[in-house]
């Protein structure tokens, strides 16, 4: 989990990333989706955050009730239209095609999970919310 979370946070090389480790577990799905989804959150996240001018974006886990949990918080400026963040072509960027956040529901679903996106409680920017069942656990 470590291992991959780390490897797609090194490809955003625009802010540095703060990654908060959570336990060490496997699970069965699909890396490259998987990757993807990632990338997407975190590229967003970065988006946002260099969008307010300062702040910084963590990504993190924890494995409660036989679920997988990743997150990725930003202190972007946060969202203004929650209905509209996964239709897909949908999108607030000037460069954005509005895909990124449909596919990666699309991907979570796939694999059994589910993806949110909201406000931070308490705080500035975002919070998106990856879960996923741990079946196949190693």
């Amino acid at each position: 989990m470590e291992d991959w979370v780390r490897r797609v946070v090194a490809l955003e090389t625009r802010l540095p990333v703060a990654v908060h480790a959570g336990p060490q577990i496997t699970i069965q799905a699909d890396g490259g989706q998987l990757d993807q989804l990632l990338i997407n959150l975190v590229r967003n996240g970065v988006d946002a955050t260099l969008e307010a001018g300062a702040g910084g974006v963590e990504v993190g886990w924890a494995a409660p009730n036989r679920h997988l949990e990743v997150w990725v918080r930003d202190e972007g400026p946060g969202v203004a239209d929650a209905a509209n963040l996964f239709v897909p072509f949908y999108t607030t960027k000037p460069e954005g095609s509005g895909i990124g956040l449909a596919l990666s529901r699309q991907i979570a679903e796939a694999h059994g999970g589910t993806l949110t996106l909201g406000n931070r409680a308490g705080a500035a920017g975002c919070e998106a919310r990856l879960a996923l069942p741990r079946t196949g656990v190693e």
